[in-house]
C-alpha cells in the first residue's frame, strides 16, 4: 500500500475500521474491499498513468449500511475528510459558485456486473454553480448540458424517478428543434431543458432537486450503496453466480469532461479484441461526449482507430497506456478513458469480458509472449466458455436472405421470433418459444429478457455497449448497431432494407461471428471445435481453424495437469467410440437397463411376472445370450479401459404396463366379453407390485435379491463376455457394480454369488478373469456406513443423482417444475443442487464416505458417474476430496478434461490418489 498519505485524511473510523481510502492507498489486491473499479483505479494511480483524483467508500461501509439500514457512524467524517483533501489538491471546493469542483459518484464491486448498478456525474452542479462552470469553461452550452445530465441521472437513479419522463422531454426538444442529436441543442435549449427536468422532479418525486452539493453526493452514495439490492443487480448476480453478501464499494471521482466540444471526448478501448481475441485497435470512440453516452449506445461511435486522425497525440499517450497496462496485468484490458480539451484521463480499467472463442486465442497467445505460463493459461478459460464453442453455427452453404450486418459483438448462431421488449421476451420464451430480442439499444432494465432470449439485435451501439458487454459475459450471442434496420419498439417491429417489415413473431437469425441477420431460420452445422473432437478436422493442419488451434493447445494443458481422469456414460458401443474419441478414459458408467428397453420390455416383464421357476429360467434363458452380445460389443469399443457395468437398477414400474391403460384394456374388454384372461392376471400382478414411490421401491440390489437369477445372469453375461474378448486377443476390464445399497449385506450376498458366477465362467472357459466388484454410493446409509461396505467393494462410485433426491427430499421429476423456479428467485439456491452439486450436504457425505472407504481399503477406487460429474464447478469439487474419475455424458468429456486440468493447475488438490 503507498506510503503517500495526505494530511487531510482520517486514519480510521470507530474502532479502527476504515470506510474510506483515497486512490493513493489502495491496489489492485484490495478488490475485496475497494471493489474492482477503486482497486484498479488505485493500481493505475501507483502506476502514475493520469487518472483524475478521488477516493473510494469500502464494501465494508455499503455491507454495514445494507444489514442496519444506516450508514457507519464515522463514515460522514471520513468522507468529509477525503473530500476536504480533495478540494485541496484540486484548488476548488465541491459546487462552489465562481469555479466548482464536480465529481462523479459510481458503484464498484468485487466482480464486473456492467450497468448493473448505478452512477451519477457530475455532481455538485446547482443553479448557481452551473453559471460559474459556463464562465470557468468558456463554454455555455457545456455547462448547461452537464447540469441536464445531472437532473435526469440524479432524478432517475437517486430520486426513482421514471427514466421515459426525462428521455421523452428531451426528444421533445428535440423535435422543436428538428434535430436528431443531442449535440445539436443549443445552450438556450439545454437551459428550457434544465427547468422541465426539474419540474419533472419536483412532480414526481414530491421534492426539488437538491441544490446543496454535499446533500447530492450523499444522497447519490445512499442510492448506490441500494442498487446493490436492486432487481437487475440481483437478477445479474444470480445468472452470473456471484454471491449476493459482497457489497458494492463506491468510487468519488473528481470529474473530467469529454462534452468540452470537437477537442474532448470519451472512450472504450480493449487492448485485444474481446471478440475474436486478436491483437489490434478496438474499441469506440465518440467525440464531445460523456461516458454513459458510449456505453449505452444512444449514439453510434467511431472505431477507436480513428482517434489517430482526431487527435494524434492523445491516441499515441493511449497506445503506450494500453501496453503498459495488459503487461501489467497480463491480460487483456477493458479500459474507459476521457479526453478533456487535448488531455488523456484514465476513468477505469479492468480485465475484460471476452468472448468463449476470445478467451482460448488469448490464454495461448499470452503463453506465446511469455506473459504468463500453462496453469495460469488453464485459469483464464473455462468449461463453460468450451461448451458455448461446441454449440452448431450456421452452414455458409445454405440459401439464406440477408437483411443487415452490424457489429459482430458476441459469437454464436441464434435463431427465434423477433420480440422487441424483455416483458415478451420472457413470456414466450416460458412458453417454450425461442426469441431474438431486437431493441434500438438495451439498457440495465432489459436484462431479464436477455437472459430469456437466444440472442439480442440492436440498431444502435458498438462493442463496448450495454448489449454486447452483458451479452459477451453471458455467452448470449449479440449483433449490435445495425444501423441499416429501423427498429420500431412501440409498433413492435423492423424495418429491412427495401422496406420489407419484420413483425413480432416473425423468425429471424442473426450470427454474432460475422454481424450478419437474415429472415427465417437459417440451418446450422456441427461447431469445428466438435469436428476437432471427433477427429474431423486436425489441429496443426494447414487449414486448421486458428480457434480450433487454440482449443488443441490448452486442452493439452489440461491432461498434462489433471489428476482426475475421465470416463464417459455410456450404455452402447456408438457412444463408447464417440466417448473415446472425445477423451474418455474408459466408462464409468454402463446403465444396463437401457438394454433392456424396446424389443426386449416383454422378456423382462415375463421374468418380473414369473409364476414358476421354470418361467423365470427360461426368461433368463433368453436374455443371457442377448446381454452377452450387448458386453461384447462396449468391451470392444473399450478396449484396454475399464468398463463399469452397472445391474439393473430401474424402478420396477419401468418394465411393467401402465396400470391405468391396462385397466382400462381389461374393462373394456369385460364389457364386450371379450377373452381377456392374459390381462387380468397381468393387471392383478401388476396392482401386487403397484408401488406409491417407486423411486424408493423394488429397485437396484433389492430387485436382484428378490427375483432369483436377474444378477447371476448379467453377470455371467459380463464374465463371458470378457473372456470371449480376451480370447480374441482383446483387453477387457470389466467392473461390475452393485446398485443401490444400503448395507454391506446386501452387497456380500450379491456379491458371493457373482464371485462364484466368475470362477464357473472362468473355469469353463480356460480364462483367468479379473473382474472388480464394487457399489454406487446413492443413499444417505451408504455414504454415513462407507467404511463398512467398502470391506466388500473394490470401488466406489458416487451416484449423485440419487444421492442428491435423497439427501434433500426432492423428487427430481416433481420439483424442478413446481417450486425450483421460485427457490433460485428468492435465492435460497444460487444454482439447482441437480446441476451443480451441493458441497455443505450432499458434498460433506461424499467426502466423508472418501475419506472412510479409503480408511477400510486404502487401494479402493473412486468417481463419481451422476450428471455433477460433466459441472465444471462439481468437478473441481471432486478433485478437492480426492476422486480418482468423474464420469459424464460424452458431450462433456471435453469440459470435464478441461476443468479437471484447471483445478489441478489451481490448488495442490488431495494427496489421497
Amino acid at each position: 500500500m503507498s506510503e503517500n498519505k495526505d494530511p487531510h485524511v482520517a486514519e480510521s473510523g470507530v474502532g479502527g475500521a476504515k470506510f474510506v481510502y483515497d486512490f493513493t492507498e489502495g491496489n489492485r489486491d484490495l478488490k475485496d474491499l475497494l471493489g474492482g473499479k477503486g482497486a484498479n483505479l488505485a493500481e493505475m494511480t501507483n502506476l502514475g498513468l493520469p487518472v483524475p483524483p478521488g477516493f473510494t467508500i469500502t464494501t465494508e461501509a455499503c455491507k454495514t449500511y445494507l444489514d442496519s439500514g444506516e450508514e457507519p457512524a464515522a463514515l460522514r467524517d471520513e468522507v468529509s475528510a477525503h473530500l476536504e483533501a480533495l478540494e485541496a489538491k484540486m484548488g476548488k471546493k465541491l459546487g462552489q459558485a465562481d469555479d466548482p469542483l464536480l465529481v462523479s459518484v459510481r458503484s464498484g464491486a468485487k466482480f464486473s456486473m456492467p450497468g448493473m448498478m448505478d452512477t451519477v456525474l457530475n455532481i455538485g452542479l446547482s443553479d448557481k454553480s452551473v453559471l460559474g462552470l459556463s464562465k470557468q469553461s468558456g463554454d455555455d452550452r457545456f455547462a448547461w448540458d452537464s447540469y441536464r445530465r445531472l437532473i435526469q441521472m440524479f432524478g432517475k437513479t437517486v430520486l426513482g424517478v421514471d427514466g421515459e419522463l426525462f428521455e421523452e422531454a428531451l426528444d421533445a426538444a428535440k423535435d422543436l428543434k428538428k434535430v436528431t442529436v443531442d449535440t445539436d441543442l443549443e445552450a438556450a435549449d439545454l437551459k428550457k431543458l434544465v427547468t422541465k427536468f426539474k419540474k419533472i422532479v419536483k412532480t414526481e418525486a414530491g421534492r426539488d432537486f437538491p441544490q446543496d452539493p454535499r446533500e447530492q453526493m450523499d444522497l447519490a452514495i445512499k442510492a448506490v450503496f441500494d442498487s446493490w439490492n436492486g432487481d437487475r443487480a440481483k437478477l445479474y448476480r444470480r445468472q452470473e453466480r456471484i454471491p449476493h453478501d459482497l457489497g458494492t464499494a463506491v468510487n468519488i471521482c473528481s470529474m473530467v469532461f469529454g462534452n468540452l466540444g470537437p477537442d474532448s471526448g470519451t472512450g472504450v478501448a480493449f487492448t485485444r479484441d474481446p471478440a475474436s481475441g486478436h491483437q489490434g485497435v478496438y474499441g469506440d470512440y465518440l467525440q464531445n461526449a460523456q461516458g454513459e453516452d458510449v456505453v449505452a449506445g444512444i449514439r453510434n461511435t467511431v472505431p477507436l482507430a480513428e482517434l489517430e486522425s482526431i487527435d494524434k497525440k492523445s491516441y499515441d499517450q493511449l497506445m503506450g497506456i494500453m501496453e503498459t497496462l495488459e503487461n501489467h496485468y497480463k491480460d487483456l484490458c477493458d479500459i474507459e478513458f476521457t479526453i478533456e480539451r487535448g488531455q488523456l484521463w484514465m476513468l477505469q480499467t479492468r480485465v475484460g469480458k471476452r468472448t468463449a472463442g476470445a478467451a482460448f486465442r488469448i490464454a495461448t497467445q499470452l503463453v506465446d509472449q511469455g506473459l504468463i505460463d500453462e496453469a495460469e493459461a488453464l485459469q483464464r478459460v473455462t468449461g463453460a466458455q468450451l461448451a458455448q464453442l461446441m454449440f452448431p453455427r450456421f452452414d455458409e452453404k445454405a440459401k439464406v436472405e440477408q437483411v443487415g450486418r452490424g457489429i459482430a459483438a458476441s459469437p454464436g448462431a441464434a435463431v427465434g421470433k423477433a420480440v422487441f421488449d424483455s416483458y415478451t421476451a420472457v413470456k414466450w420464451s416460458r412458453s417454450g418459444e425461442k426469441v431474438i430480442l431486437v431493441r434500438r439499444e438495451t439498457n440495465p432494465d432489459d436484462l431479464d429478457g436477455m437472459i430469456a432470449a437466444e440472442g439480442i439485435l440492436t440498431s444502435r451501439g458498438g462493442k463496448t455497449s450495454h448489449a454486447a458487454v452483458v451479452a459477451r459475459g453471458m455467452g448470449k450471442t449479440c449483433v449490435c448497431g445495425a444501423e441499416e434496420l429501423e427498429v420500431d419498439t412501440k409498433r413492435r417491429r423492423m424495418t429491412v432494407p427495401g422496406g420489407h417489415v419484420v413483425e413480432e413473431g416473425d423468425l429471424i437469425s442473426i450470427d454474432g461471428s460475422s454481424g450478419k441477420v437474415y429472415l427465417g431460420e437459417v440451418p446450422v452445422v456441427p461447431s469445428p471445435v466438435v469436428e476437432y473432437f471427433e477427429g474431423r478436422m486436425h489441429a496443426g493442419a494447414d487449414d486448421a481453424d486458428e480457434l480450433v488451434e487454440a482449443v488443441h493447445r490448452i486442452m493439452a494443458f489440461a491432461d498434462r495437469k489433471r489428476s482426475l481422469r475421465v470416463r464417459a456414460n455410456a450404455d452402447n458401443a456408438e457412444d463408447a467410440l464417440r466417448a473415446r474419441r472425445f477423451g474418455a478414459q474408459g466408462i464409468g458408467l454402463c446403465r444396463t437397463e437401457h438394454m433392456f428397453l424396446g424389443d426386449r420390455r416383454e422378456l423382462v416383464e415375463r421374468l418380473i411376472l414369473a409364476d414358476t421357476e421354470e418361467e423365470r429360467e427360461e426368461s433368463l434363458r433368453q436374455l443371457l445370450p442377448l446381454q452377452k452380445k450387448d458386453f461384447v460389443e462396449l468391451f470392444s469399443a473399450m478396449d484396454g479401459l475399464p468398463v463399469t457395468v452397472r445391474l439393473l437398477d430401474p424402478p420396477l414400474h419401468e418394465f411393467l404396463p401402465d396400470i391405468t391403460e391396462l385397466s382400462v384394456r381389461v374393462a373394456l374388454a369385460e364389457s364386450r366379453q371379450e377373452p381377456h384372461e392374459n390381462e387380468l392376471r397381468l393387471l392383478q400382478a401388476v396392482h401386487r407390485l403397484h408401488e406409491q414411490n417407486p423411486m424408493l421401491g423394488l429397485r437396484g440390489v433389492r430387485l436382484g435379491l428378490v427375483i432369483p437369477g436377474l444378477f447371476t445372469m448379467q453377470v455371467r453375461a459380463i464374465a463371458e463376455a470378457a473372456a470371449e474378448r480376451k480370447n480374441a486377443k482383446g483387453d477387457p476390464r470389466a467392473e461390475i457394480m452393485i446398485p443401490l445399497v444400503g448395507t454391506v449385506q446386501e452387497l456380500e450376498f450379491v456379491r458371493e454369488e457373482a464371485d462364484q458366477v466368475i470362477a464357473e465362467v472362468a473355469a469353463a472357459t480356460g480364462t483367468e478373469l479379473k473382474l472388480s466388484i464394487g457399489t454406487m454410493i446413492e443413499l444417505p446409509r451408504a455414504a454415513v456406513t462407507a467404511g463398512q461396505i467398502a470391506e466388500a467393494a473394490e470401488f466406489f462410485s458416487f451416484g449423485t443423482n440419487d444421492l442428491t433426491q435423497t439427501v434433500w427430499g426432492f423428487s427430481r421429476d416433481d420439483v424442478e417444475a413446481s417450486f425450483f423456479t421460485a427457490y433460485l428467485e428468492k435465492g435460497i439456491f444460487g444454482v439447482s443442487p441437480f446441476e451443480t452439486i451441493d458441497k455443505d450436504g450432499v458434498g460433506a457425505l461424499v467426502a466423508a464416505a472418501a475419506k472412510a472407504g479409503r480408511e477400510t481399503r486404502p487401494d479402493i477406487k473412486l468417481g463419481v458417474c451422476g450428471e455433477h460429474g460433466g459441472d465444471p464447478e462439481s468437478v473441481h469439487f471432486f478433485h478437492e476430496v480426492g476422486l480418482d474419475y468423474v464420469s459424464c455424458s460424452p458431450f462433456r468429456i471435453p469440459v470435464a478434461r478441461l476443468e479437471a486440468g484447471r483445478a489441478a493447475s489451481s490448488s495442490k488438490g488431495s494427496d489421497h490418489r
